[in-house]
């Protein structure tokens, strides 16, 4: 079981620091595609999208599922702490909580589904006093 957050020690986010890196930069890449394909009212069709927003979605729902329950609920509550639903003193009680909403295996749709998510990992690992933007890529 992991210890409870310590600010003058390391927490064990559960999951891989590189493994949450890359669903932070998948996050962020699905989001601007979707942006990008809302705000075009038409497409140029001599200039097709390099990257279909929907296979990046994909791509991010399956990093999350690749993940095992603890993982992905450890990454749940990392949102909610990137949100402020929670802060990092609650780091355990945030993964309890986390894992009972993922008791239906639905990580990678709710994860894929939050608007900025890719922000709300970062914030989170920014409350452990983490930077995902100095993590190596």
């Amino acid at each position: 079981m992991s210890q409870p957050y310590d600010p003058d020690g390391e927490v064990d986010l559960v999951v891989s620091l590189p493994t949450i890196v890359a669903i932070i930069d998948t996050a962020r890449a699905a989001g601007e595609l979707q942006e990008e394909a809302a705000n075009e009212d038409v497409q140029d069709p001599e200039t097709p999208d390099e990257v279909d927003p929907d296979a990046m979605t994909d791509t991010l729902k399956g990093l999350i599922a690749e993940l095992n329950e603890d993982e992905q609920a450890a990454l749940i509550a990392l949102t909610w702490i990137g949100r402020g639903d929670h802060d990092a003193t609650e780091w355990e009680e945030a993964r309890r909580l986390a894992r009972e909403r993922n008791a239906d295996g639905s990580a990678p749709d709710y994860l894929a589904g939050m608007e900025l998510l890719g922000d709300l990992l970062s914030e989170g690992l920014a409350a452990f006093g983490i930077a995902a933007e100095e993590q190596e890529r």
